[in-house]
């Protein structure tokens, strides 16, 4: 007999609402506290908007809570709105008034309870980007509108399904960036993020809306997942050269006493792309030294201001775009560490004409071979300019701002290909 690898549980299994306060993960004095908070800054409360506010089920986790308070004369029934013991409306006593200006000397952080640094590895391994599978069928669908040569969308593939990085490189306006923002659909499914997490009994902010995109419940998704994770689109998160290595770290917040988790930790289980590479207020070669080890190991390290570390997960898919030759950039050290490279090439005069196709179509403009022909000639054959795949779009936008401002129909013709081109390319 043979034996058998269990499968390890699904991330929708590791996250199941909890049952009791040992479920939690959280100790009932952390749990109190947060209870504390949420009556003090409501005046009164019931428990069952209690529960509302830390998305913690009432009986055997916020019910404890409310009797360890009540027990300590922290906390006292001032009435009810409603029958039984959800609809109890709590108020703070005088003890507890002196209880909670302590515990907001620690963190005012009131909101969803956090999950444990355990817990929120364990379901980021679960929904790891690794396990992501695409076939070349996937690819060449998610690059559709896009005109690509078949080997540049192999290893975009290729890198998929490594889950690991990719550096795309080349001259500016040949589609680096939306090439990589087309990769997002590929990852697929759903992922939990946790609202925040606790270690040491400091919060750390995870989930924001500028980052996580929450997918809504349907009928055939089970509602009975731990309310304290938020179910999201897998995450791009793109930056450019506002990123400072300090992004790189955990942010705390002085005034209100919790961090905000850095970009990459809000990036795992999706994609963190950083455009115009070597373009940032940090030296590209400080940024990478920041990240050789997580690239290695897909673990990061990050320090709480006690000094404390934190080994968080590093699970991305990392992309980094840039105009420069990698070689100016970085070592080969670091470069052996990004395994997958791809120089994005000019397009062809074939692939520049089905772009300038394409978007004809797209602005509602006819397209005209012969006026194309007439533009390849006079402004790129005869000047010896590159191609670029950015320029139909460019020039089209340009052409078109002619012709409403004489407020006629856009339309391809020598004398408007003559005027964008003019004003579109400063060596003229």
């Amino acid at each position: 007999m043979t034996a058998t690898t269990a499968r390890p549980p699904s991330a929708s299994a590791l996250v199941k609402e909890p049952a009791s306060l040992e479920d939690t993960g959280l100790e009932l004095p952390f749990l109190s506290d947060l209870v504390l908070k949420a009556i003090y800054y409501n005046n009164a409360i019931t428990a069952q908007r209690t529960t509302e506010i830390l998305c913690l089920p009432y009986f055997n986790v916020i019910e404890r809570a409310l009797t360890m308070l009540k027990r300590e004369e922290l906390v006292e029934v001032s009435g009810s709105n409603g029958f039984g013991e959800l609809g109890y409306q709590y108020a703070i006593a005088p003890k507890g008034m002196v209880r909670v200006h302590e515990v907001m000397d620690r963190t005012t952080y009131l909101g969803p309870a956090p999950v444990t640094l355990e817990d929120y590895i364990a379901v980021v391994k679960a929904q790891a980007i690794g396990e992501v599978r695409v076939s070349p069928a996937d690819i060449r669908a998610a690059m559709a509108d896009l005109v690509l040569e078949e080997a540049t969308m192999d290893i975009i593939g290729q890198a998929v399904n490594t889950g690991r990085s990719l550096f795309l490189f080349g001259h500016p306006g040949n589609g680096k960036t939306v090439m990589a923002e087309h990769i997002v659909p590929l990852l697929g499914g759903h992922i939990f993020v946790p609202h925040c997490i606790v270690v040491d009994g400091q919060i750390v902010k995870v989930f924001d809306f500028h980052n996580h995109t929450p997918v809504e419940p349907t009928g055939s998704i089970r509602l009975d997942w731990d309310r304290r994770w938020v179910r999201c689109e897998r995450p791009a998160i793109i930056v450019g050269g506002e990123l400072t290595l300090e992004a790189l770290d955990l942010t705390y917040n002085p005034s209100n006493r919790y961090y905000e988790a850095p970009l990459q930790m809000k990036a795992n289980s999706g994609l963190f792309l950083i455009d115009d590479f070597g373009r940032q207020q940090v030296h590209p070669r400080e940024l990478l030294n920041r990240w050789i080890v997580p690239l290695e190991k897909r673990i990061d390290y990050l320090t709480l201001h006690t000094g404390k570390k934190l080994e968080v997960p590093f699970d991305q898919l990392i992309v980094f775009s840039t105009n420069l030759e990698p070689k100016d950039l970085v070592d080969e050290a670091f470069l052996r560490r990004i395994q997958n490279k791809v120089r994005i090439h000019n397009p062809s005069p074939e692939m520049f004409r089905e772009i300038f196709r394409r978007q004809c179509r797209e602005f509602g403009v006819a397209f005209d071979q012969e006026v194309l022909i007439y533009l390849l000639r006079e402004y790129y054959i005869k000047p010896k300019r590159e191609l670029r795949a950015c320029h139909p779009r460019d020039l089209l936008r340009v052409l078109i701002g002619f012709a409403r401002y004489h407020n006629s129909p856009p339309q391809l013709s020598q004398e408007l290909i003559d005027r964008a081109c003019k004003v579109y390319f400063a060596d003229l």
